[in-house]
């Protein structure tokens, strides 16, 4: 167990190096070959090679030059063989001193292990939104 959440990690973390070295390929085998991709803006993206090719177009636009940087923030086992992990991460834009808080999101992912080896089997992103007044408001208006 111990070995395989460091495994998970270690994944984890390889899809920061890929980013940083704008790797489509090594990005993309990160995930299963039927993988599901949610961005942080509801676009839903299917398979491996398809989450390759999209990060690579975004990397050789508006993305180029930029770093990710993360860590998982938990992780539970849901079988031998099946994890679930929470991370956050930002992108730091080429032409930023640093990261806008503006660009941390939150990612849920599903973790499998294949042939040996843990790949991510779906990716869901968000935006961490700090609630506004009125929403927190409504809440409380909103709440029994």
């Amino acid at each position: 167990m111990k070995d395989d959440i460091q495994e998970i990690h270690d994944l984890f973390d390889s899809l920061s190096v890929a980013w940083n070295h704008g790797d489509g390929k090594a990005y993309g085998l990160c995930f299963t070959e039927d993988a599901d991709y949610v961005t942080f803006h509801g676009e839903h993206i299917t398979g491996r090679d398809n989450i390759a090719d999209m990060h690579y177009k975004l990397w050789e636009g508006v993305l180029r030059g930029s770093t990710l940087s993360g860590k998982i923030t938990n992780l539970r086992f849901i079988a031998p063989d099946t994890a679930i992990f929470h991370a956050v991460g930002v992108v730091q834009l080429r032409w930023n001193k640093r990261a806008s808080k503006k660009r941390n999101s939150m990612n849920t992912n599903v973790a499998v292990k294949q042939n040996g080896k843990w790949k991510i089997a779906a990716f869901h992103n968000c935006r961490i939104q700090v609630p506004s007044v009125m929403h927190k408001v409504m809440m409380k208006l909103m709440t029994p």
